[in-house]
């Protein structure tokens, strides 16, 4: 029974404009006034760019968006379009910083609307985008990104090229008032004199002159000014690891390290770490390119990992950071999308090895065998040892080699790979080591008779992960089989049952596809992933995995929605290191790494006096293979 209230006139009003009364939902602000900027701020640029334009129909309808055309049209024109462009993405990601310089900016472009054009409209406009930025700015409260010193240089870089190239346009933008037939060098050295304040060699007639050296200087101090305030802004480092958060880490995996094979790799010094408010699950996790990037599964009893995902969640709606998990387990999945309602998606297998079913012998393993027969007919010999059992001298020359031998500028791996070896607290990681002494052989080689390296982290105190493949490249073909064989052998001896292989990513979709009866889109799909791997490692370390008979276990990636899969996937190559963002150096050189330092808005919570202690023994470690290609294949 439905009951209308005396006097209730609410239902004389139409639904829908009702809702265009109550202006739009919160929560889509930040996006609505992020494009709104964006769309008035390439308004602008082209109305200071092109005259033509500023004459046009076009921007008699446009220009009730933010921007000032006057007696310095042009320049103040480009100076607001640039900046609600500088502006718009920080919008867009609730960010609290860009929301206050929106409230700064739209004042005085409405301002300049009035005083400069007298366009009540255009005043209006920037003021109806100013009550709306105040009325919901509990939604702009996002922190900033971790940061240093160093994106002022970027800045400079990009904003220098970006200002120099428009810069190019805008004085050849008038070709009709041009005094004569200046040269490409003419004009490019106007521009750089334009940037700095100073009149260049290109003239101009009826007062261009003016617009062209006005909107050039605007561009200039644009520049000037945001390099400045970057290089001398407070820094906030980005989340490391600290010798605390390993220590506690470690408890967790003695504790629960059996039960993910990608656990001991949250020991990555470049990552950060949030622990449930219990302090019995935590989660590892990167940013890069706005993607908070956790791997595998949380660390610690599952009862608690709940908790610890909702501080990752907590932490990454502080940042306005986009959330997802690389190479996760099933399980792992499940509690992901329960507790947060993500998606979840396939990404592929991770081949695991049961010792006790490994054998060499049959049919499926001839290959195999003949390939290992014929090494150590060659005069190869294999050791298998824990990381402990090594002595100084020979540690720091398997280091050495690993170094040397690593075959690309940047170190790759993160959901897989630990990135050292020998660390303080890493002995019962297992290193497999292949010899053979040449009669050439220069006696004073840094590496001995060390031909290839293979280097497992612990999986529980049962199993191991493999972390690392390394061979000298004049070694015989097949050391990487050599020596997988050799670990499987001695794994028993070694209290290993279970043996974690690399990550084939997409493998289900490889194997399919080559089966009879597969259908066309199938057989497109795994012809493009043939395609790929000439480039990456995907139908290889299929294939090189294939050869040991594992089991397969499916890893897959957590994420929100289908829009940030394409940001996700730049992230994970980024931090597996298929590519690499950054300015390139004159002269190269290995720098040491970073203290670790925690982030300074991190939300951390203090071990609670229930917490585990750290055991004595050296933390085993799970470790899986997820999202990444993080071992290097050289198979036969």
């Amino acid at each position: 029974m439905s009951v209308t209230v005396d006097g209730d006139k609410s239902r004389l009003v139409p639904v829908r404009v009702r809702r265009i009364l109550r202006g739009p939902r919160p929560e889509k602000v930040p996006a609505l006034v992020g494009t709104a900027c964006t769309l008035g701020g390439l308004i602008d640029i082209a109305a200071g760019v092109f005259p033509r334009f500023r004459a046009s129909r076009m921007h008699a309808v446009a220009e009730i968006l933010p921007g000032t055309l006057g007696h310095l049209s042009a320049a103040l024109s480009l100076s607001a379009g640039v900046l609600l462009l500088l502006l718009a993405h920080g919008l867009k990601r609730h960010k609290r910083r860009a929301w206050r310089a929106a409230v700064v900016l739209l004042p005085v472009g409405a301002a300049a609307q009035f005083v400069w054009r007298h366009s009540v409209i255009g005043a209006l406009f920037s003021l109806a985008l100013l009550a709306l930025l105040l009325r919901h700015r509990d939604e702009f409260a996002a922190l900033p990104d971790p940061r240093s010193r160093w994106r002022a240089l970027a800045n400079f870089v990009v904003m220098g090229a970006g200002s120099i190239a428009l810069g190019l346009v805008i004085v050849s933008a008038h070709p009709r008032r041009v005094v004569g037939d200046p040269s490409l060098t003419d004009r490019l050295e106007h521009v750089l004199y334009g940037l700095l304040g100073v009149e260049g060699p290109v003239a101009y007639t009826r007062g261009v002159d003016w617009t062209v050296g006005y909107s050039l200087g605007a561009l200039g101090m644009l520049t000037a000014l945001t390099t400045i305030y970057l290089a001398f802004r407070p820094e906030h480092p980005a989340a490391r690891l600290t010798a605390d958060d390993e220590t506690r880490l470690r408890a967790l995996l003695d504790q629960h390290g059996g039960r993910d094979s990608l656990g001991h790799f949250a020991l990555r010094h470049d990552k950060g770490v949030v622990f449930s408010p219990s302090g019995k699950a935590a989660v590892c996790y990167r940013v890069l390119s706005g993607v908070m990037l956790a791997s595998g599964d949380p660390i610690g009893d599952v009862e608690a990992w709940p908790g610890a995902i909702e501080r990752f969640m907590d932490e990454a709606k502080a940042h306005s950071w986009t959330p997802a998990v690389m190479g996760c387990s099933e399980t792992g999945g499940q509690v992901w999308t329960r507790e947060t309602g993500l998606d979840a998606l396939e990404l592929g297998d991770e081949a695991i090895v049961d010792v006790a079913d490994f054998s060499l012998a049959g049919r499926a393993m001839r290959n195999v065998r003949q390939m290992v027969k014929r090494i150590e007919r060659n005069g190869y010999t294999t050791q298998v040892r824990r990381v402990r059992d090594l002595d100084d001298e020979e540690l720091e020359r398997v280091r050495r080699a690993a170094a040397d031998w690593r075959g690309t500028d940047t170190e790759r791996g993160f959901s897989m790979a630990l990135g050292r070896i020998g660390a303080p607290g890493d002995g019962d990681a297992v290193i497999a080591t292949a010899h053979k002494s040449d009669a050439g052989e220069d006696p004073h080689s840094p590496y001995g008779d060390l031909k290839a390296i293979i280097h497992f982290v612990p999986w529980g105190p049962d199993g191991m992960s493999l972390e690392l493949m390394r061979r000298d490249r004049s070694a015989d073909p097949g050391m990487n089989e050599l020596l997988i064989v050799a670990a499987l052998q001695a794994s028993p001896a070694l209290g290993i049952d279970r043996v974690s292989l690399n990550f084939a990513m997409f493998r289900s979709a490889l194997a399919r596809g080559e089966k009879i009866g597969a259908g066309p889109v199938l057989r497109v799909w795994r012809g493009l992933l043939v395609f790929l791997s000439r480039w990456f490692q995907i139908e290889s370390l299929y294939k090189f995995n294939a050869k040991f008979r594992p089991r397969w276990e499916p890893r897959f990636v957590v994420y929100r929605n289908s829009r940030d899969l394409p940001r996700i996937g730049l992230a994970a190559m980024r931090a597996e290191g298929f590519v690499t963002v950054s300015l390139p150096r004159l002269f190269p050189r290995r720098r040491p790494a970073p203290t670790p330092r925690p982030c300074a808005h991190i939300v951390t919570a203090s071990p609670p006096a229930s917490a585990p202690a750290r055991s004595t023994a050296s933390a085993p470690a799970p470790s899986t293979a997820p999202a990444s290609v993080a071992r290097e294949v050289h198979a036969a």
